[in-house]
């Protein structure tokens, strides 16, 4: 007798429990995907959204006193964008000895200005806390 197996018809009783599993996979990863762009998508958004309206830049700073700094800003916004940047004065300790809110109201793009910071004591350093549009 000779042992011939017989071949069942692939198929015919049902899928595998591995194309059960690659069919699974398959959306899992699908979903994960979309989901993945959608959060790389809404980042990127509010990244060039927020940073198009107001910022500023601390050019450079000179100690001209010892009750005064004298600051370069550069600050780049839209022309109907107001808003405020504040900046402050370190001593050589790196306890704060001033600060200040410098408002910007042009209706330029691009503006460039020097501001007096006045101190307490004398200062070793001065730096842009923040920008923030109004």
């Amino acid at each position: 007798m000779s042992a011939v197996r017989e071949q069942l018809p692939e198929g015919r009783y049902g899928r595998s429990a591995d194309a059960r599993a690659d069919r699974k996979l398959k959306i899992v990863g699908s979903v994960l995907g979309v989901l993945l762009l959608g959060v790389v998508a809404w980042i990127g958004y509010g990244y060039i959204s927020g940073k198009s309206a107001f910022s500023g830049e601390l050019i450079k700073f000179k100690v001209a006193s010892a009750s005064a700094v004298d600051v370069h800003l550069e600050v780049r916004k839209d022309p109907d964008v107001s808003g405020t940047c504040t900046l402050r004065a370190l001593a050589e300790s790196g306890v704060e000895v001033g600060r200040k809110d410098v408002t910007f109201e042009q209706r330029e793009d691009l503006v460039n200005q020097v501001v007096t910071l006045r101190t307490t004591e004398r200062a070793t350093a001065a730096e842009l806390v923040s920008c923030d549009a109004r």
